[in-house]
């Protein structure tokens, strides 16, 4: 029998990022960034004039960071210690939404903190890419995890059969970000690895029935 799988996002999952580009905005780019809600295409904002940036800088502007600014980015507490647990009996790797010519700079970032796993790239929702890489591996199961609600709505459509976990590593963010365990499209929302680990590992090597639920599915 093939070993589990784990698919995990990178930004606010592995490596912090939203704090770093606010950063990066304020210092060099005279941007402020503040979260209203959920509403990111609001939350950039001209210094000068206080106006919302449009949809077409922001994402020059995100293009700008990941070109440039990626070393800036810090692992969230505990996520290589995790991933190296569950790298003992189970494969991991990354899915991440950049562009693909970005996927080898991601891979040396994210080897800079010691999580050397197989990466690969999407764009748009993630549940086409999932399943690829399910074909792929052929794992006796496997858990998705994501720090945005649309990406766990993408896999539940698409392979509802792969556990999914809801994780925002950042604290600054996390309560801003609809959940995915409340609108049924996640099994769990947790946002700190010391607590994400032993669900996972239950999840991955216990027989299903056997799982008992836990706070964070009732």
């Amino acid at each position: 029998m093939n070993r589990p799988l784990v698919i995990t996002d990178c930004d606010e999952v592995l490596l912090h990022m939203v704090s770093h580009f606010k950063n990066w905005l304020d210092e060099e780019q005279e941007v402020t960034f503040k979260m209203n809600g959920g509403d990111f295409a609001n939350a950039l904002r001209r210094k000068d004039n206080d106006e919302p940036v449009e949809q077409t800088e922001i994402w020059r502007l995100l293009n700008l960071f990941f070109d440039y600014e990626m070393d800036r980015q810090t692992e969230i507490p505990g996520a290589s210690a995790a991933l190296a647990a569950i790298g003992e009996n189970a494969d991991v790797v990354v899915l991440t939404n950049l562009l693909d010519h970005r996927r080898d700079q991601r891979t040396q970032q994210l080897a800079t903190h010691g999580i050397n796993v197989p990466v690969f790239t999407n764009q748009g929702p993630k549940g086409l890419a999932i399943r690829s890489i399910l074909d792929e591996y052929k794992p006796s199961r496997a858990i998705f995890i994501d720090d945005l609600a649309q990406h766990h709505a993408s896999a539940f459509e698409q392979t509802p059969e792969v556990g999914r976990l809801h994780f925002v590593g950042e604290p600054t963010l996390a309560p801003h970000i609809p959940c995915a365990r409340q609108a049924g499209h996640a099994d769990a929302r947790i946002d700190r690895w010391d607590e994400a680990l032993p669900w996972l590992l239950t999840r991955l090597h216990k027989e299903p029935a056997s799982i008992e639920r836990t706070h964070d599915e009732a």
